[in-house]
């Protein structure tokens, strides 16, 4: 089986590093631009009339090899398949963003936690009443939480 990603566009940022970056892109009140590459540029098409966007990003600088973490909040060890390390065997980086602005290629977004330069993979838009699930919880963060 054949398998690849084609990045659409790439994201510029303030943070040179993931020291810099914030745990979560909700956390963060930073401007920051996606670029979309031209020959996806139709693919933007009345994406200004969305408030949120799902943006969908490779964490290229991330660690592939790991399946266990530490997160910020907890000093329990988990899989990394129940927390949002960006270390994993896959690095896919996924953030809801506010649509500022779009200026051609360029959008302006807040909300992102990735690092300059990191590749976009995906853009779809955000919607309340379709993504938002009530009462969903990750239970060792409630555990933490306490």
């Amino acid at each position: 089986m054949q398998f690849y990603i084609k990045p659409i566009g790439v994201i510029r940022s303030p943070y040179k590093d993931m020291d810099q970056a914030p745990y979560q892109g909700s956390f963060s009140k930073e401007i920051c631009e996606i670029e979309i590459f031209s020959e996806f540029e139709e693919g933007l098409k009345d994406i200004e009339t969305c408030t949120h966007l799902i943006v969908l990003y490779w964490l290229d600088r991330a660690r592939r090899d790991t399946l266990l973490a530490r997160p910020p909040h907890d000093n329990r060890i988990h899989g990394v398949f129940a927390t949002r390390s960006p270390h994993r065997p896959n690095p896919i980086g996924f953030a809801v963003v506010e649509l500022l602005e779009r200026n051609g290629r360029i959008l302006k977004v807040r909300g992102l936690d990735a690092i300059d330069g990191t590749p976009v993979v995906d853009i779809k838009p955000y919607s309340s009443k379709i993504d938002c699930v009530k009462n969903a919880k990750i239970g060792w963060f409630e555990e933490v939480k306490k």
